[in-house]
């Protein structure tokens, strides 16, 4: 690799060539300051905030997006360059609203945190008179204040080139430009998938979750309510970011303490219905594979690869796994089974979920998740929203005891743990239909060609003779990519798992912000030593899970569990 010597505020150093002077200042030890940029997203270079000085340059440049050169001598805190980046924030902040330094909605911020760095305490400018964009409430997921935007286009360059889903783009000129669906339609008009990766990259909480957390303080304050609660796999990775703890911490016991003293009545593992879903998915899948039935079968947990495959792959949907999601399938048991064993009428239980993803508000909602009698789910809450309750509480997360889940759904296995990783269905679907097919032990439960960040992930298996070819997509442009492979006739695959989201749900668009892919990696690594840890690792050996087909479900596949566990899909139209 070619080195170029460059020297910043006075250090000399070395970087490879190519480099920007942001990354060049970063290795010197310099934070430049940034808004629009993203370390996973093309370069913007709009907001100006990251100008620095070159020596022999007549112009400030924008160290984001300008490449070093031998010999190049970059100062990064003279008086000009601080001076223009107060100004270029102060004028960003004269197009935004007045209460812009005191809101409190978005605890990362990057706008208030940069104001706050460079000692911007108030807005000097005044706007301009523009165009007043109403928010957006439309979608049972998302709202989008237009007002908040300061035009980065982050959220697009997620929603056209990563998701390739294309629901945003900028409208109209110069100071009345807007991020919005096209034609001043509303979100919920056009065929967004309601996947959150924009919110996830906002910078100033432009476009954020639509809020359950006071329906849940509701709830759990009503005498009559038995509040239920359930924790999805990635959760126990994700929530101690909001309290300082690194990365891919794996939190699990001080998640269920936290939980209980917030109020719940029971709390439960959603990894518990994921070892349901693999069993009941499994079956689907033999049959499909015994019996002529639709291939390839694409898995159905992830509710905004669902709507995306019905708005833009509406001729695929019957190739979907019928099964609902681990989180619906948990809502139906809560009101059913568990109604039935606790003795409660399920008109009183409320059921919550703690999710990574904000499509899973849209799911709950759907009309055909009402087989119990009552909503599967009542209410979802991001891992930024149950952040935001335990806030309200004063409940100091770090130093809560590690406690366990409550039975019947506290017990699960590793299998259940690794859906929150991109491959991790897959490779609980493939340690359960292996040794149900051929009835021996597998030689190991680590399907390692399944795994990782890597868009599209393909592995064969053999079953005693039968070769079953497999695929893993996450992030939605890789699953139109995929799709239009099978499309095309160029994908002879059996079994295919899809995840909206970039590395699965560990990266949902309800995680911490930052969220970023060196993040993503670690809590990836989490997840798979969290399974490695638990004495159980297949779905198929869950006690409880074998107690309640016993009791209740009789089998997989069964009628009881194809009324309360399985549903079907709509086709709509991108229009």
């Amino acid at each position: 690799m070619e080195m170029v010597k460059v020297t910043v505020d006075g250090r000399e150093i070395q970087v490879p060539k190519g480099s920007t002077m942001l990354e060049a200042a970063k290795k010197a030890g310099i934070n430049i300051p940034t808004l629009c940029f993203h370390e996973d997203l093309g370069v913007k270079a709009m907001c100006r905030i990251c100008v620095v000085e070159v020596v022999g340059a007549r112009t400030l440049q924008t160290a984001c997006s300008q490449p070093v050169s031998d010999g190049m001598v970059i100062l990064t805190n003279t008086p000009a360059v601080r001076q223009a980046r107060k100004i270029n924030l102060e004028l960003l902040l004269s197009n935004h609203p007045q209460d812009c330094l005191n809101c409190v909605r978005n605890q990362r911020c990057e706008l208030q945190a940069l104001a706050d760095k460079l000692g911007v305490q108030q807005q000097r400018f005044q706007p301009k008179t523009k165009i007043e964009y109403p928010i957006d409430t439309s979608t049972a997921a998302l709202i989008r204040d237009p007002e908040k935007c300061i035009l980065c286009r982050r959220c697009v360059e997620v929603c056209h080139q990563v998701q390739s889903v294309g629901a945003i783009a900028p409208a109209n000129r110069g100071i009345n430009t807007v991020i919005a669906p096209a034609g001043g339609v509303d979100l919920n008009d056009v065929a967004c998938v309601q996947c959150g990766q924009c919110a996830l990259v906002c910078p100033v909480g432009a476009i954020y979750e639509q809020d359950h957390t006071k329906r849940v303080w509701a709830a759990l304050a009503d005498p009559d309510k038995h509040v239920v609660v359930q924790t999805a796999p990635a959760i126990r990775v994700s929530i101690g970011e909001e309290f300082g703890l690194e990365p891919g911490q794996v939190s699990t016991g001080k998640l269920v303490a936290v939980l209980r003293r917030l109020g719940f009545d029971r709390v439960f593992d959603t990894d518990f219905t994921a070892d349901l879903t693999i069993i009941e998915e499994g079956h689907e899948l033999l049959e499909r594979l015994n019996n002529g039935g639709m291939l390839p079968m694409i898995t159905s947990c992830s509710p905004g690869w669902i709507k995306f495959i019905e708005h833009f792959y509406p001729e695929y949907v019957n190739h979907l796994s019928t099964c609902k999601s681990p989180q619906q399938m948990f809502g139906a048991l809560a009101k059913t089974y568990y109604a039935e064993k606790a003795g409660i009428d399920p008109k009183d239980i409320y059921v919550v979920s703690i999710m990574p993803c904000t499509a899973k508000k849209f799911e709950c909602e759907r009309p055909e998740m009402t087989d119990s009698g009552y909503p599967d789910v009542d209410a979802v809450l991001t891992t930024r929203e149950l952040a935001k309750m335990i806030r309200e509480t004063g409940l100091d997360f770090n130093k809560l005891p590690d406690e366990e889940y409550d039975d019947p759904f506290g017990i699960t296995t590793g299998a259940g743990v690794i859906f929150g990783a991109s491959g991790g269905v897959m490779e609980a679907a493939l340690r359960t239909v292996y040794e149900v097919v051929t009835k021996e032990t597998l030689p190991s439960l680590d399907f390692t060609a399944v795994r990782g960040l890597e868009g599209i992930k393909e592995a064969e298996v053999d079953l005693k003779g039968t070769k079953v070819k497999v695929a893993v997509a996450n992030g939605l442009g890789n699953a139109r990519k995929l799709m239009d492979l099978i499309k095309e006739g160029k994908a002879d695959y059996h079994f295919i798992e899809i995840m909206c989201c970039p590395g699965g749900c560990i990266g949902g668009g309800g995680q911490p912000i930052p969220t970023t892919n060196e993040i993503r990696k670690k809590r990836i690594k989490a997840i798979y030593e969290a399974d490695a840890g638990l004495p159980l690792r297949k779905s198929h050996e869950n006690p409880a899970v074998k107690t309640l087909y016993e009791e209740f479900l009789e089998k997989p596949l069964g009628e009881k569990s194809h009324h309360l566990l399985h549903t079907d899909y709509t086709k709509r139209s991108i229009y």
